[in-house]
């Protein structure tokens, strides 16, 4: 095994001293890496024209706006934080977001669905992101210890940007998760990995929601993220107000994401929420 550069330890060092996740440190690694390897350069020895032309390259790849975006993170953490080249990062541009509708499946397609994963693993994570609002990896990171049945939470550790919430556990999903623990004795993990001691990796989750997809005909593109912008627009149509979902899902970018559940909801199902008299 090669022996780690003492600029890559110093990202590290500086990654973990801030508290990035571990799959953030892993982006940013890879990003830079894949940076250094097209110039076949030292990432240190290159500059802000590099930078450019390496971003020219990944848009003619045809690379996403999230992953080019995650690029530009990482670049700007390396010029800015490990190399000390404060004047740099503000010159990196972001790739401007396309104004895109999220996919959101009604109620029949949303059975349909996760009927249609066999696992019982994997349908019951599936099930509770969606009935939860989770993230692909905040499901797969749940414990045994994390579900609440006394108070109807769920304790979500180490969300987006490392912070813990809890979430609200209806009396259908618990019914559900108490099956699931009948049958699959879980321990530690509430939904485990083959090696028990670690949780079920979240690739699986991926490739149950494309298999899912095949296997039931759906026109649309369905993702683990699909499941948590139904469950919110859901919540919506059922009458909860806009700002106790973006709480409870903890979206950051509120008027964003207010204006694309809205625009995703069905305007005739919509209920307004009750006003109790004084």
């Amino acid at each position: 095994m090669a022996e780690m550069s003492p600029l890559r330890r110093r990202m590290i060092e500086d990654m973990t001293v801030r508290n990035l996740s571990p799959a953030t440190q892993r982006s940013y690694l890879y990003a830079v890496s894949k940076f250094s390897r097209y110039f076949h350069r030292s990432p240190d020895k290159l500059g802000l024209e590099d930078v450019r032309a390496f971003q020219v390259f990944l848009v003619s790849t045809g690379i996403s706006w999230p992953a080019l975006n995650q690029t530009v993170c990482a670049l700007r953490f390396f010029y800015g934080v490990t190399l000390g080249r404060g004047e740099i990062p503000e010159r990196i541009a972001y790739a401007r977001e396309p104004r895109k509708l999220p996919v959101v499946l009604n109620a029949d397609e949303l059975v349909r669905f996760l009927e249609a994963v066999p696992s019982l693993k994997t349908r019951t994570a599936l099930t509770t992101a969606y009935a939860a609002g989770l993230r692909a990896s905040e499901a797969v990171g749940l414990k045994v210890g994390d579900i609440d049945s006394g108070r109807m939470v769920i304790r979500v550790e180490h969300g987006k940007g490392g912070k813990d919430r809890y979430v609200m556990l209806s009396a259908q999903l618990l019914g559900i998760l108490r099956t699931y623990w009948r049958l699959a004795r879980p321990r530690h993990w509430l939904f485990p990995g083959r090696d028990e001691t670690k949780p079920i990796d979240v690739q699986v989750l991926h490739c149950a929601c494309r298999s899912a997809c095949v296997a039931t005909g759906l026109a649309k593109h369905v993702t683990v993220h699909t499941l948590r912008h139904s469950f919110a627009t859901h919540l919506l149509e059922g009458g909860t107000d806009i700002r106790i979902i973006q709480v409870l899902l903890s979206f950051r970018h509120s008027v964003k994401w207010a204006l694309a559940t809205a625009a995703t909801a069905d305007p005739s199902r919509i209920r307004r929420p009750s006003r109790q008299s004084a």
